[in-house]
């Protein structure tokens, strides 16, 4: 008898929402739960003030009237920013990154991967502590929302990960995908263009081979070429 089937993380369904059939996720997170700090400090007070107004005086209707509506904002606000980080996901391919966001209106900020001209790792003091940084993205072209995205968990492997992609490694150890050129671009037809020519890659040189140049003839000091 089998077991039950294992739930799908949430980010698989923004990957299959948003990705292609042939282009799984290499790095598939959400922010920290530090980014909750700020929305808890706020809230959590403004929760208890309107349970405190709401039992200070059951039978007046304005009182009681007055903290159900601050103890329903509180809640609400709350609900709202613990809702957004749980569905807020970063999806990085070897194509894009693609970062979804909102609850009620879903947004999607795409960037390709190659546009991507340096990468910035910043990590603050309680960031340290708590294991979470910012990475900030300069890229060919205007600005987008994926300039900067903060409240990386693990911050330390995903700047690993992200420079693999991006800047590329040993090729006998992680080798570019058939549907990529040498460039970083993607091959003629997963751009939509048949016809156009491929770019394929150059070939890597062989080890062990010499390609030894013919010795420059040495003259004396004094005499001409025709003399030689």
């Amino acid at each position: 008898m089998s077991g039950p089937a294992p739930r799908r993380p949430r980010w698989g369904k923004d990957a299959e929402k948003y990705l292609l059939a042939d282009e799984p996720p290499v790095i598939a997170t959400r922010r920290h739960p530090a980014v909750l700090v700020r929305s808890f400090v706020r809230g959590v007070p403004a929760l208890v003030v309107g349970v405190w107004v709401l039992q200070l005086d059951p039978t007046n209707r304005v009182g009681a009237t007055v903290g159900l509506v601050v103890v329903l904002g509180a809640l609400g606000y709350l609900g709202l920013h613990v809702g957004e980080w749980w569905v807020r996901h970063l999806l990085v391919t070897r194509r894009r990154v693609l970062l979804t966001s909102g609850v009620i209106i879903r947004t999607v900020a795409v960037m390709p991967l190659r546009r991507i001209t340096d990468l910035t790792w910043k990590e603050t003091f309680w960031g340290q502590l708590l294991g979470y940084g910012t990475f900030r993205f300069e890229s060919a072209g205007q600005q987008q929302g994926l300039d900067v995205i903060d409240y990386m968990p693990h911050a330390d492997a995903l700047y690993k990960r992200l420079s693999e992609l991006m800047f590329g490694t040993d090729t006998t150890s992680n080798p570019v995908s058939s549907d990529e050129d040498a460039d970083g671009t993607m091959a003629a037809d997963d751009r939509g263009d048949g016809d156009a020519p491929e770019q394929l890659m150059p070939r890597p040189l062989q080890s062990g081979r010499r390609h030894d140049t013919a010795p420059i003839p040495r003259t004396r000091p004094g005499r001409s070429s025709d003399e030689l």
